[in-house]
């Protein structure tokens, strides 16, 4: 089956979430407002030094306790951004890109190689995480894919992630796979599918050109048709199927 007509069908019939071992999580199906979708709304939140959904939290709690049996302690670096603070990030970006010379579509291009159009970001839903451990020395730049990978101070970490993370609901959403496109490799970035999981399928119902214009994002007058197709299609479709 052709990605694009799994993608047609998946968002039509909605996948059944597998039996998880260690819990039993329901789907929440119910509509979500659109403030709420992008970045605007004002959920309830839990979390010391990070902010998730009261369900994510507290998977996320478990997962962390079985995690520190095994001497990894696991410190959230990014969780819950509302959508002012998304939007400073591209502007600081933006800025920084055009003032080194680049063009304002080459600065476009090279912000959303990691970092999601304000309005867009899948942080904005109190259900995605960036990760690490603590309890190693750490670098000077800790969300750096090399660290992840074997010989890196976090591969304890992503290993025992890729045994035990989808067990509590999580699950990895930028992966290596070389046929993705988007977004580049995220080892440290996930979410908790019971909850992100609806809020995808409710975001795919807006019309996303509408809300990069009406918010007046900083150099939303170069974004085409085109582009903002290809935006949808690779950057927030193109993760890990088992989020779909």
């Amino acid at each position: 089956m052709k990605r694009r007509q799994f993608i047609k069908t998946t968002l039509a019939s909605g996948i059944a979430l597998s039996v998880i071992p260690h819990f039993a999580f329901q789907e929440q199906t119910s509509s979500i407002s659109y403030d709420h979708l992008i970045g605007k709304g004002n959920p309830i939140l839990f979390g010391d030094g990070y902010k998730l959904q009261k369900d994510a939290y507290d998977s996320f709690s478990e997962l962390k306790s079985a995690a520190l049996k095994e001497g990894i302690h696991i410190q959230v670096v990014s969780s819950y951004r509302n959508y002012a603070h998304q939007n400073r990030i591209w502007e600081r970006k933006f800025k920084r890109f055009t003032n080194n010379g680049l063009s304002p579509i080459q600065s476009i291009e090279k912000i959303i190689e990691y970092s999601t159009i304000p309005g867009t970001s899948r942080h904005h839903w109190g259900t995605d995480i960036d990760i690490i451990d603590t309890n190693v020395e750490q670098p000077n730049s800790v969300l750096q894919p090399r660290h992840f990978e074997k010989g890196g101070c976090f591969h304890k970490l992503k290993s025992w992630m890729d045994d035990n993370s989808k067990n509590f609901g999580f699950h990895l959403v930028y992966t290596n796979n070389p046929d993705r496109k988007g977004f580049k490799y995220e080892p440290w970035h996930y979410s908790f599918k019971p909850i992100s999981q609806n809020y995808l399928k409710q975001y795919l119902k807006l019309d996303i050109e509408t809300i990069i214009s009406e918010e007046k994002l900083l150099g939303h007058q170069y974004f085409s048709k085109q582009f903002i197709s290809k935006y949808l299609n690779q950057n927030i479709l193109d993760i890990n199927p088992e989020l779909l």
